[in-house]
């Protein structure tokens, strides 16, 4: 018979497994280093372009011209290079749209939650993630085609362009993140804090309104804070449907054009590059982006103030 070793010290097989799942681990974390790395890289290199940019077209205009001029007209002979009309289309625009998109997102969020029989919410939850899959050039032209002359019907003054049948589209086409995200943030809100709320006596809407809805807050408020960044960076619905003449209004039966539109339609033309005009779209862009990373930040903090660990 073979004789055992006195002590516990592994034989040579059992070492060379564990030297092996050693190395996948460190192959794991590599991989995942990697990728968060050139992730992190990639956000370096859009902001520091964008900046770079931007610098270059600051060295024409002055700061406070493109923040106070109300007219935005780079390509004409009479050129100005105020940011405001953009700013108010993409406002206005993406107001419109959080109006569609938080209150029927939230109370669809809240029907699949606390209501939604099991085979309802398996069937509906693949719907909307088809409905969030939709090309965006379709909304658009869904805006130009029906939206537009169905309110037309309504309000005969509405133009052919217009911020609210853009915004009406772009709300619609944002209900699936937020309902789906504002979904998951109530469902993991633990059952026991509902069946505390039934012992008391209160109804399954009290406890989705007054029990599960706070409890799932921080969840549902980067639902939200989804909304608006995908509303403010929408490109092709208002592209089409809310025209493409820059104008500063606030009004939205009227047309306008948002950041995005007006990225596209410089970035199709045949601008030398270097040009004043081919600078603006980073002057733009930069513009958009710290829209953006206001809103995120906003979300950022209320999901730290907010947030429940159970």
């Amino acid at each position: 018979m073979t004789a055992r070793r006195s002590d516990n010290t592994p034989d040579s097989s059992t070492l060379g497994y564990n030297y092996r799942r050693h190395l996948s681990e460190r192959f794991i974390e590599a991989m995942l280093f990697l990728t968060a790395f050139v992730s992190v890289a990639i956000t370096l290199a859009i902001v520091v372009m964008l900046v770079t940019e931007s610098l270059s077209f600051f060295k024409h205009v002055s700061l406070w011209e493109f923040l106070t001029d109300t007219q935005w007209t780079p390509l004409f002979d009479n050129a100005h290079y105020g940011i405001l009309p953009l700013v108010s289309g993409t406002v206005v625009s993406s107001a419109v749209a959080l109006l569609v998109a938080i209150p029927m997102g939230t109370i669809t969020a809240i029907y699949l939650s606390e209501f939604a029989p099991f085979t309802v919410r398996e069937m509906a939850k693949p719907f909307l993630e088809l409905l969030g899959g939709v090309p965006t050039v379709v909304y658009g032209y869904f805006a130009l085609l029906f939206v537009t002359p169905l309110l037309q019907k309504i309000f005969p003054e509405l133009p052919g362009f217009s911020l609210l049948s853009a915004g009406l589209v772009m709300g619609i086409m944002i209900i699936p993140y937020v309902s789906s995200m504002a979904e998951d943030a109530m469902r993991a809100v633990p059952m026991h804090l509902r069946e505390g709320s039934y012992a008391m006596g209160a109804t399954r809407f009290q406890t989705a309104v007054r029990v599960v809805m706070p409890g799932a807050f921080s969840g549902i408020a980067a639902a939200y804070i989804l909304g608006i960044s995908r509303a403010v960076g929408e490109t092709m619905v208002v592209a089409i449907a809310a025209g493409m003449q820059p104008n500063l209004t606030w009004n939205p039966m009227e047309p306008a054009a948002t950041i995005t539109a007006y990225i596209v339609q410089v970035s199709l033309g045949d601008l030398p590059h270097g040009s004043i005009g081919y600078q603006t779209i980073f002057a733009a862009g930069l513009t958009l982006l710290l829209i953006t990373l206001v809103f995120n930040i906003i979300g950022h903090l209320l999901r730290k103030r907010f947030r429940e660990v159970y």
